[in-house]
């Protein structure tokens, strides 16, 4: 029976073409990959500053390894919390210019356990409707009430705030919108927490080490710890590596060390990982050219969209999406992409709603102009046979 229902959900998942598959890379991330044996131009990592395969990142990583080991062996309040660990946390405090900082295991463990240990039951949670699938599952595994407010709608937003609560108000977006580029309005979510005494979260996995000369969506805003109380910075995008920071005065952060559930109950990250990343932050701060080059391809990738009239959605971040419409044509059009040498996502239902499937083209600091131009030239005319044969 059990087998039965499990089959048959996957039977219609197929009919409707959403079945997700992996792809194996026999190389490391950069632009240039081997995807089963074939060679591909990649427009799908998150590696947006090439820090992934970086030399320096990864004789980090292989020096850690010789200081600490493979493993951490135990919990951070065991005895994982090594000297590496410690470090990341002071340095990325300094970075951020925030009073402390605290190390996760990854961006999913962090937004969960931050919403788990700082909210109570009559507490509300206020989320845009396309926050990330783990700030979603941390407001609905916390203690508190739910209530998501449409896209970008801060009349909707208000509505919602305005209602009575008993208890505190917290207002959770993503900084960068993982699906489409777009930025929260976060100076205008700031006035909003501060009008009706609610604590913003923001998730800056797609804005850190990117945005702001590399320090994120709060520098590009000019906002503060005061503004932003919560700042969770997933580790595993432009920096490279993996984990998560989660930034904040020390209350907070002590509260976050003694009720987590997420940080509690797990072993802690590798030490040559957090050793690794410290490199990153470090390449980061120093070569601030590398964000400076991101931004000039992105300005160049909307210049090229626009000259050869593709309908991407607005965007100024290294996400760039060119929604498709059903699930079939998004499928469609990136496997005519793979046939042509390029491995692009195409992202479908649930990740998106439906209708709305889309191709998620991501910029890399690896990126030449010339890669970009043989991607919208190609793109460009597949699109182009695709409605000569409607």
């Amino acid at each position: 029976m059990f087998s039965q229902r499990l089959s048959s959900r996957l039977q219609q998942h197929a009919a409707e073409n959403l079945v997700r598959e992996r792809v194996v890379l026999t190389s490391p991330q950069q632009v240039a990959v081997q995807v089963n044996g074939q060679s591909m131009l990649s427009f799908c990592s998150n590696d947006y500053l090439g820090l992934a395969n970086d030399p320096r990142v990864v004789e980090a990583f292989k020096k850690g390894a010789e200081l600490y080991g493979v493993g951490s062996g135990a919990s951070q309040l065991i005895s994982g919390h090594s000297a590496a660990h410690r470090d990341l946390e002071q340095q990325f405090a300094q970075f951020l210019g925030r009073d402390r900082a605290l190390l996760f295991n990854n961006g999913y463990m962090a937004n969960v356990g931050v919403l788990q240990a700082l909210t109570q039951k009559n507490d509300v949670i206020y989320e845009d409707k396309f926050n990330h699938a783990s700030l979603i599952d941390a407001g609905l595994l916390s203690s508190a009430k739910m209530l998501r407010y449409a896209h970008h709608n801060l009349n909707h937003l208000e509505a919602l705030l305005g209602q009575p609560v008993a208890g505190q108000k917290f207002i959770v977006t993503d900084g960068v919108f993982s699906m489409g580029g777009d930025l929260a309005p976060l100076p205008k979510l700031v006035a909003l927490a501060k009008k009706y005494d609610a604590c913003l979260i923001v998730d800056d996995a797609h804005g850190i080490g990117v945005l702001g000369a590399g320090r994120g969506i709060l520098q590009h805003f000019n906002l503060s710890q005061e503004d932003v109380p919560v700042l969770i910075c997933p580790l595993g995008k432009a920096f490279g590596g993996f984990g998560a920071i989660v930034a904040g005065n020390s209350i907070m952060i002590d509260s976050l060390i003694q009720f987590a559930r997420t940080y509690i109950y797990t072993t802690a990250i590798p030490p040559a990982l957090a050793y690794a990343v410290q490199a990153s932050l470090s390449i980061i701060q120093e070569e601030p050219e590398r964000c400076q080059y991101l931004q000039s391809l992105i300005a160049y990738f909307k210049a090229c969209v626009e000259a050869h009239q593709l309908s991407f959605l607005s965007s100024d971040t290294a996400i760039q999406s060119l929604i498709v419409g059903d699930a079939d044509a998004t499928l469609a059009l990136q496997e005519a992409l793979k046939d042509q040498g390029f491995l692009v996502g195409g992202i479908r239902p649930p990740t998106v709603p439906k209708n709305t499937g889309r191709l998620r083209i991501t910029l890399s600091v690896l990126h030449t102009k010339a890669h970009i131009d043989q991607l919208i030239a190609t793109l460009s005319h597949i699109r182009r046979d695709q409605c000569q044969q409607i």
